[in-house]
C-alpha cells in the first residue's frame, strides 16, 4: 500500500464513530447484541486478569462473555454474570484502546467465512504503573474470586532452563525492596495475597493461562519462593490455602493489523481500535481444583479435569513446537505469514516430518484425543491463509519458549532411542536455524531486531566466534540459562546442528539447506521436500 493511501485509509478511519456502548447499539451490523450497562462491580463476581493482551481478549474473555451466556439460560446462577478487570502491567496501549469504548471490542474470527463477535465482559483495564493502588485493591477485592495471567513467559521471572525464580532479575530485586510498589506480576500477587490474609478475605484461584508446562505448578513454585523472601510464614499460608492452577489454552491470535482495523470499518461504519483476529477453533483445558466461586467456564466449552499435563504437553509440543519450527526455518527463507510457510511444498514437508515423526513420539496422547486427526487439524489450521500469522511474531522470546517446545523434545529422545539423532534430524535443522536467527542478521545479510530477554548475550556469542561454526554453535547450545546442560557431551547432536548450520553460512538459503538436508542425512523424508528450489 502506498503511503499515500495509507494516510488517506487512517484519515478516513479517525473520522469514524468509536465503538462504544452508544454508537454499537445503532449499529446494523450489532443489532440484537446484548450490551449491558456497566455492572457495579463492586457488587459483581470478578476475575482479576494480569497481562490483557490480544491473546487473552480472543480467549478467556471470549470463553467468560459465553459462560455468561450460558447460565442465563436457565441455571440456577442465571443472574451471575462475571466481569474481568483488566490490568497492564507495564504498557497503557490497551487501557487507550478499551477505556474509551466501554470496555467493549470486536473478535475477528477468519477462517472460510469472517465472523464478528461483540465482547462487553471488561469492565476497564487498569495500567499496574499508573495505577498501582488499584491494581492491588481490585487483587484484594472480596468479590475478586479468580486471578487469570498470560504475562508471556519471560513475564515468570524465571530460569527457563530448571524453573525456579531468578532472584537475581532486576525487577523481582526491584519489588523485594518495594512490595508495596510492585513491577512484576509475582510481586503483585504477593502483596495482594498478603493484604487478603491481613483483611481476612477468601483465597483465590489463580491460573497460569501462558504456554508453559506445569504452568500452575511453576507459578506456585516461583510466587513461594518470593513469598519466602518477604515472609516465611506468608509463603507457607500462600502453599496451605490458595490453589494455583494449571491450563492449557489453545487458539492462534495474530498482531492486529492496519488491514484489520481497516476492513472492520468497511463492513461497520466504526472505528474499533480494541479489535482482534483470530481462528474459529479454540480449545481451553482447566484443572479443576478451584477453592472457592468461578465462571461457568465448562458451559462455554471448556474441558475440566484432573490433571490437565497431558494436554498441556501435546499442545506445546505438537503446535507450538511445530510453530517455532515454522518461524525460524520460515523467517530466514524470507516467509513472513505462517500460511506462506505452509504454501511451500518443502518447507511444508520437512514442517510435517518434524510434527509426526519426531515430535509425536514424545508425547503422551491424553485419553480421548485422536492424535492422527489432531495432528491433520493443526496442519490445517497452519494453512488458514485469511490469518495473517507473522513468522516474526512467533519467533520473539525464542529463549524462553524453545525448552518446552523443542529441547524437551530432544531430552525423550536422547533418554529413550539408542540412536538418538536418528529420531530429531529435522528438530536439529531448526536449532540450526536458530543459531543463525540469533545473530540479527538475516540470510541476506541485512540486520533485524531479535527480540529476547538474551538477544544482547547471544549476539555477544556470535561475535565472539564468528568464522568458527563449531564452536559458536557449542557456545549457543551450552548456554545454560536456557538449555542447561541438555547439550553437554551429545557430540553426535552438536556435530549435526553445526553441520546445518554451516550449510545455512555457505548457501545463505533455506530450500538450499533442506534439500542438502535431505542429501546428507538419509533420512525417509517426504519426497516433495527435496525438490530443486
Amino acid at each position: 500500500m502506498s503511503k499515500a493511501l495509507d494516510d488517506q485509509q487512517s484519515s478516513k478511519m479517525a473520522s469514524l464513530p468509536r465503538l462504544n456502548k452508544q454508537s454499537v447499539a445503532l449499529c446494523q451490523t450489532f443489532k440484537g447484541e446484548h450490551t449491558p450497562t456497566r455492572l457495579d462491580t463492586s457488587v459483581s463476581p470478578k476475575v482479576v486478569h494480569l497481562g490483557i493482551g490480544a491473546f487473552h481478549r480472543a480467549h478467556q474473555a471470549v470463553f467468560t462473555q459465553d459462560a455468561n451466556a450460558a447460565q442465563q439460560t436457565g441455571s440456577k446462577n442465571a443472574n451471575e454474570q462475571w466481569r474481568i478487570i483488566g490490568v497492564s502491567l507495564r504498557s497503557n496501549s490497551v487501557a487507550k484502546q478499551l477505556n474509551p469504548q466501554d470496555g467493549l471490542y470486536t473478535v475477528v474470527e477468519k477462517g472460510t467465512s469472517t465472523q464478528l463477535k461483540l465482547i462487553n465482559v471488561i469492565d476497564r483495564v487498569l495500567v499496574a504503573p499508573e495505577s498501582t493502588d488499584a491494581v492491588l485493591t481490585e487483587l484484594s477485592c472480596s468479590n475478586t474470586h479468580v486471578v487469570t495471567l498470560t504475562i508471556t513467559e519471560k513475564g515468570y521471572c524465571h530460569d527457563p532452563a530448571n524453573g525456579t525464580l531468578n532472584l537475581t532479575h532486576p525487577d523481582i530485586q526491584y519489588d523485594l525492596v518495594n512490595l508495596t510498589r510492585p513491577k512484576t506480576a509475582i510481586g503483585f500477587l504477593v502483596k495482594a495475597i498478603q493484604n487478603r490474609i491481613d483483611q481476612g478475605r477468601a483465597p483465590l484461584s489463580i491460573l497460569s493461562c501462558d504456554n508453559l508446562p506445569n504452568n500452575g505448578e511453576l507459578l506456585k513454585r516461583v510466587v513461594l519462593a518470593f513469598a519466602t523472601q518477604v515472609d516465611p510464614e506468608l509463603a507457607q499460608r500462600i502453599c496451605d490455602d490458595y490453589s494455583f492452577i494449571s491450563t492449557m489454552v489453545d487458539r492462534i491470535v495474530p498482531a492486529t493489523s492496519d488491514d484489520d482495523l481497516h476492513e472492520f470499518s468497511t463492513m461497520t461504519g466504526l472505528s474499533d481500535h480494541g479489535l482482534v483476529t483470530t481462528e474459529p477453533f479454540k480449545q481451553w483445558v482447566i484443572e479443576d481444583k478451584f477453592v472457592g466461586r468461578r465462571p461457568a467456564w465448562d458451559l462455554a466449552g471448556a474441558l475440566l479435569v484432573e490433571d490437565v499435563h497431558a494436554f498441556e504437553t501435546m499442545k506445546l509440543r505438537l503446535l507450538n513446537g511445530s510453530h517455532s519450527s515454522i518461524a525460524y526455518l520460515g523467517y530466514l527463507a524470507g516467509k513472513r505469514y505462517v500460511s506462506d510457510v505452509m504454501q511451500d511444498a518443502n518447507l511444508a514437508a520437512l514442517i510435517k516430518r518434524i510434527m509426526i515423526q519426531e515430535i509425536l513420539p514424545s508425547v503422551d496422547v491424553p485419553s480421548g484425543i485422536q492424535i492422527q486427526k489432531y495432528c491433520e487439524q493443526l496442519l490445517a489450521r497452519f494453512n488458514n491463509v485469511h490469518l495473517k500469522h507473522q513468522t516474526y511474531q512467533i519467533a520473539m522470546d525464542g529463549s524462553q519458549k524453545l525448552p518446552q517446545r523443542l529441547v524437551r523434545v530432544i531430552e525423550y529422545h536422547l533418554q529413550t532411542t539408542p540412536n538418538q539423532s536418528e529420531h530429531c534430524k529435522a528438530i536439529c535443522l531448526v536449532f540450526a536455524a536458530w543459531c543463525h536467527y540469533v545473530s540479527g542478521i538475516d540470510l541476506q545479510g541485512d540486520p533485524f531486531d531479535v527480540q529476547d530477554p538474551y538477544a544482547e548475550t547471544l549476539k555477544e556469542i556470535h561475535i565472539k566466534f564468528t568464522g568458527d561454526a563449531r564452536s559458536l554453535v557449542v557456545a549457543l547450545l551450552r548456554f545454560e540459562p536456557i538449555f542447561g546442560q541438555v547439550f553437554l557431551n551429545q557430540e553426535v547432536l552438536i556435530d549435526l546442528i553445526s553441520e546445518q548450520y554451516q550449510m545455512l553460512q555457505t548457501t545463505k538459503s533455506i530450500p538450499k539447506t533442506i534439500n542438502a538436508f535431505c542429501l546428507n542425512t538419509a533420512v525417509n523424508i517426504h519426497k516433495d521436500v527435496c525438490k530443486d528450489e
